[in-house]
């Protein structure tokens, strides 16, 4: 799959999920360095994957997240980027963001591996969602064409509300 930056064309590595698909597992690193697995977490579920925090559109979507997650008192979001923690923890701080988790790619790429959202020409992540229900589902899968582009905010909060 092929997404852009700024009309340029880049290469996503791995197989990209989509609606049906099982979520596959992953290690990432939590801010405190503790990590985090598919098997922590439970119920309906929202990951996002982000080039870097320190970005304006990841900014921009990761705060409305954060803002709009009290419309889903049920649903937990996870963002995923290569940042290191502690920036993220940093960002997560200077932001004022405590409803979004933020988890590091940065030692494994087993999220990256098991989502297809390496940017294999950048070696960062792609602007991607996906929507996973409490069985481990794949209910929404969106890989955002044009990487400085936000995503699909309603469709995202519509599939949790109804997974």
């Amino acid at each position: 799959m092929t997404v852009t930056f700024k009309g340029n064309h880049l290469t996503l590595s791995g197989t990209q999920l989509q609606a049906g698909d099982t979520f596959k597992d992953f290690a990432v690193a939590k801010n405190d360095l503790s990590p985090l697995t598919l098997g922590d977490t439970s119920g309906v579920r929202i990951f996002l994957t982000v080039p870097s925090l320190d970005t304006p559109t990841c900014d921009t979507e990761v705060r409305e997240f954060n803002k709009r997650a009290g419309e889903l008192p049920n649903v937990s979001i996870c963002t995923v980027s290569l940042d290191l923690p502690f920036a993220q923890a940093r960002w997560c701080g200077a932001a004022g963001v405590a409803s979004v988790i933020t988890a590091s790619d940065y030692k494994d790429r087993s999220f990256a591996e098991a989502t297809g959202t390496m940017i294999k020409e950048l070696g960062l992540l792609t602007r991607a969602a996906f929507v996973v229900d409490a069985s481990g589902k794949v209910v929404y899968a969106e890989y955002v064409a044009e990487i400085t582009e936000e995503p699909n905010y309603e469709a995202i909060l519509g599939a949790a509300k109804n997974a």
